[in-house]
């Protein structure tokens, strides 16, 4: 139920309330775990919206305030005037128990801030400044039922493309365009093969669960999978990576012959290609068994794919850096590869994985997109008590990233751009999917369209939107397979009709 939007005059009934105060100018997941941790303080929690004056918000505070009422969290909604200092009025109009505000303000300059802080404490409330509580799963379905929870992350799907007026027509016209690019793609080879079994009890020998194997199937993984997407979607694909000299080899070889994918597998004898064998019952994970050796691969490889890479830049588009920190993306050939990407004004995209290994994406600097999750954000600039907001700052910042796409897990992700003038607009897109059979191919598929989409010179926006898309399409089926480019066009023409 959309709550009450007022004015300072309106709103006396709400005395003795949790006051919480930003500019909401695109509502993210960070700003639902800020008022959600706001709600849970025990008070009617009413914000106060930020004017548009001397700002230059991509919304108008109407429009911003409306999309706080739509999230059923806040019990009063207040127009500010920063032009009166309303902040401080507030204030003393409802004598709040709690001022709650973003980390962003606990070294804020602002006048208006300071002298609200002043004047809380004076009066004897708290306050507190919190970004909301972390979390690396959602507990929606909890609360809410499944047909319900896939209607309102549609509806705010929706919401977006709407305010933002992407058009279905737009869309499909610009994938077209995707079959005249042409993208490197560098990193990882691994094969990751599934193995369906029946659950057959608990050992009488030792506390373990027993299995018996029925079938298995091998799915081309790590780098190759991302060559595999942007080749599925319509672009053409070269790719290039180590593997070992083993019959593994053979099956990725076969795998991108039949993708009509052009490929340079460098043999390093010394390690095995990566292999990972999940064990699944149903369509439950139970466990991975990886087979594999993550050290830096050799000098004279390292020249090898640095020449290979040379030799298709001149025809090439972008390059795509899928790096899961198994020793292929070394410092070198991450400096040259760099060098060459600037020498013929490719587009640079680039992905750490960190699922049970250690990278860090802050490595990449001066890449055209980066694509990590929230733990490998926080785990690279070492911070877990900022919003999201403020993450996707400092990691712009650090990296002088152009884009960087923040992904969310279960809650989606969060697109970021800056103005001409510098400022920051991030976008929010939900997860459609809410019972994923396998998330393994969701970041592959995102990063795979937003490079063939960036390197088409479409925008970041409506990249996002149909890698929103492709991300659901992605978690339906079990192991990491391309999308065909028509499952996914007929899956927008579905959800935007």
């Amino acid at each position: 139920m959309n709550c009450p939007i007022l004015t300072i005059d309106e709103c006396r009934e709400f005395q003795k309330c949790t006051l919480a105060y930003g500019h909401f100018s695109s509502i993210h997941t960070g700003h639902i775990r800020y008022l959600k941790y706001a709600k849970s303080q025990g008070n009617k929690l009413v914000v106060a919206v930020r004017s548009d004056y001397l700002n230059n918000f991509r919304f108008n505070q109407i429009e911003r305030a409306e999309s706080l009422s739509m999230l059923g969290i806040v019990d009063a909604i207040v127009l500010m005037d920063e032009k009166k200092f309303e902040l401080i009025n507030l204030i003393r109009l409802l004598n709040p128990t709690l001022l709650i505000l973003g980390k962003e303000y606990e070294n804020n300059s602002s006048e208006e801030v300071i002298d609200a802080i002043k004047l809380q404490k004076h009066r004897g409330g708290s306050i507190k400044f919190h970004a909301g509580d972390i979390q690396y799963a959602n507990t929606d379905l909890l609360n809410i039922t499944g047909k319900d929870l896939k209607q309102k992350r549609k509806d705010q799907f929706l919401l977006t493309c709407k305010k933002q007026n992407i058009k279905l027509e737009s869309l499909l016209e610009s994938i077209k365009k995707w079959e005249s690019c042409r993208l490197i793609v560098i990193g990882d080879t691994i094969i990751d093969q599934y193995a369906a079994c029946e659950a057959l009890g608990m050992s009488a020998e030792a506390p373990v669960i027993v299995l018996k194997e029925l079938q298995k199937k091998d799915f081309i993984g790590g780098a190759a999978i991302v060559a595999s997407h942007i080749r599925s979607l319509g672009a053409k694909c070269d790719f290039i990576s180590i593997v070992g000299n083993d019959n593994t080899a053979e099956i990725v070889k076969k795998e991108l012959s039949k993708q009509d994918i052009n490929y340079t597998l460098l043999v390093d004898s010394s390690r095995p290609t990566t292999f990972k064998k999940r064990y699944i019952v149903d369509n439950q994970k139970l466990f991975r068994v990886s087979r594999l050796e993550d050290h830096s691969i050799s000098s004279e490889l390292e020249n090898k794919l640095i020449s290979k890479v040379e030799e298709l830049a001149p025809n090439s588009n972008s390059i795509v850096i899928s790096d899961f920190v198994y020793g292929v993306i070394t410092e070198k050939t991450l400096e040259k590869i760099t060098l060459i990407a600037k020498k013929y004004n490719l587009l640079l995209f680039g992905d750490v994985q960190c699922s049970s290994q250690i990278g860090l994406v802050t490595k990449f600097k001066n890449f055209s997109l980066l694509c990590p999750n929230e733990r490998e954000a926080r785990l690279a600039l070492q911070d877990k008590d900022s919003g999201l907001e403020i993450i996707g700052q400092k990691l712009l910042s650090e990296t002088s990233s152009k884009y960087l796409i923040m992904k969310l897990g279960s809650e989606g992700f969060i697109a970021y751009d800056r103005s001409k003038s510098g400022l920051l607009y991030s976008y929010s897109f939900p997860a459609l999917s809410i019972n994923p059979v396998d998330v393994a191919g969701a970041g592959d598929s995102v990063l795979s369209v937003m490079a063939a989409g960036l390197s088409s010179n479409q925008s970041l926006l409506e990249t996002s939107v149909i890698a929103c898309c492709i991300a659901a399409l992605a978690v339906e089926q079990m192991g990491n397979t391309p999308i065909p480019v028509k499952s996914l066009t007929d899956y927008l023409k579905e959800i935007l009709n």
